[in-house]
């Protein structure tokens, strides 16, 4: 068994109301990832991003640790983890101004430097900075700067995107991971995640909404002109639609919940009013009813507008905020991407397009992913696949940094050498 260190592999993690699943990614050499090991179970100890019972989370997390490392052949010490719940919130900030290092141009030194200083943004109590996402960048008295290295000036600015959370739940779930001898390379938005995984550069920059619907929450990722301009948790998702088909047809939850998946559909209009279904009758389920489908179908839309209604209603605010500065009437061109497990109910890109009020609705699956574990390709896994996106990227911005010390040194050495060998 080979140790994840020897070799370009990447772990994402994710604990979420639903599954708990784990992925193990190898970076090739075109910077894709090849998936090579997969571990998941159905989550216990979990509710809406927070954990209710630390020693079943634990249980989950070693079990799917287990699975992807016998999959993959390898052993596995550090996992990217993501994190969601109702506890993450978000500001845009304008931060700076810095003095520009060097005084003739702009270098990423300059750039970490500015960026550092939202670090120091006034926040909520008890809350901590996850993720410091640029927008755009002023130089003196030009605005609108995507990527501002290389240019002349006096002082930068930037304008942030700051996701926060709840020092306590980020803490939770570390211990979690931790009591399984796994160190947490980095916490990451589950939003954030999904988002690098299911969604173009292309929809970035003409702008799109991504809703990730999962069992307990629903996170929404709305980028406009290349950039992440809005987050949001949103504590209701899939388990509110199992509760609704549990209590109106009185059965259980767990066969409420495989009702929904195969005979669900979030647009009734599809669904013909004669199909037939059969349901356990009681809470006991010895024995079956007959339902009509459509009448399942009557529970579950009006449910799924509801959802989607309430993520409609974060759009529509944005881009009032918009509007002051800014004469785009839609800010989201693209329209939208639905992803995450609640997102395989038949239906739901017609159910969507009557919300929203738009024909550009698709449903995302990841991304520059390749391998022969094809399940991993499904939406239900865009937020594990896109913290392997994410951990790609610091891999290799490490890995760069580390090469040009390297070369840095090897000439620092050289020159040494050359000076005694001269004296």
């Amino acid at each position: 068994m080979a140790k994840i260190s020897e070799k370009k592999l990447i772990v994402g993690l994710e604990i979420g109301t639903y599954k708990v699943s784990s992925i193990v990614g190898e970076i090739l050499q075109d910077g894709t990832i090849n998936v090579i090991g997969v571990g998941h179970v159905q989550s216990q100890g979990m509710n809406k991003g927070h954990i209710n019972n630390l020693e079943s989370v634990v249980r989950c997390v070693r079990q799917v640790i287990e699975q992807a490392e016998i999959m993959a052949d390898c052993q596995i010490s550090s996992v990217y983890l993501a994190l969601s719940g109702k506890h993450i919130n978000c500001q845009n900030e304008i931060i700076g101004i810095v003095p520009i290092l060097s005084k003739e141009e702009v270098t990423q030194e300059d750039v970490n430097n500015v960026v550092h200083t939202a670090k120091s943004v006034r926040i909520r109590d008890k809350y901590e900075i996850l993720h410091v996402i640029p927008q755009e960048y002023s130089i003196d008295h030009q605005d609108g700067i995507r990527n501002p290295i290389g240019l002349s000036g006096v002082r930068i600015q930037a304008s942030v995107h700051i996701i926060t959370c709840h020092g306590d739940m980020a803490k939770n779930l570390i211990k979690a991971v931790e009591r399984c001898g796994i160190k947490v390379d980095q916490l990451i938005f589950s939003g954030l995640a999904s988002s690098y995984s299911v969604l173009t550069d292309e929809e970035r920059e003409l702008g799109v909404c991504m809703i990730d619907i999962g069992g307990g929450t629903m996170d929404v990722a709305i980028y406009s002109e290349g950039s992440l301009r809005h987050t949001k948790v949103i504590p209701y998702a899939g388990n509110i639609v199992t509760s609704d088909i549990a209590y109106i047809f009185g059965t259980l939850m767990h066969d409420a919940e495989i009702m929904k998946k195969k005979y669900g559909c979030a647009y009734s209009d599809l669904v013909d009013r004669e199909e037939k279904v059969e349901i356990p009758e009681n809470i006991s389920g010895k024995s079956t009813k007959v339902l009509k489908r459509y009448s399942l179908s009557k529970v579950i839309e009006p449910r799924y507008m509801e959802l989607l209604g309430l993520v409609n209603s974060e759009i529509l605010w944005l881009q009032n905020q918009f509007r002051p500065h800014s004469n785009k009437r839609n800010i989201i061109k693209s329209g939208i991407v639905l992803t995450g497990g609640g997102s395989k109910i038949e239906g739901i890109v017609e159910c969507a397009k009557k919300v929203f009020n738009t024909t550009q609705v698709r449903i995302g699956k990841p991304l520059n992913v390749t391998g022969s574990i094809k399940y991993a390709e499904e939406s239900n896994y865009s937020t594990v696949i896109g913290l392997l996106h994410y951990g790609k990227y610091i891999f290799l911005r490490n890995e760069s940094r580390s090469t040009k010390k390297n070369l840095v040194n090897t000439w620092f050495n050289k020159l040494i050498n050359w000076i005694k060998k001269e004296i």
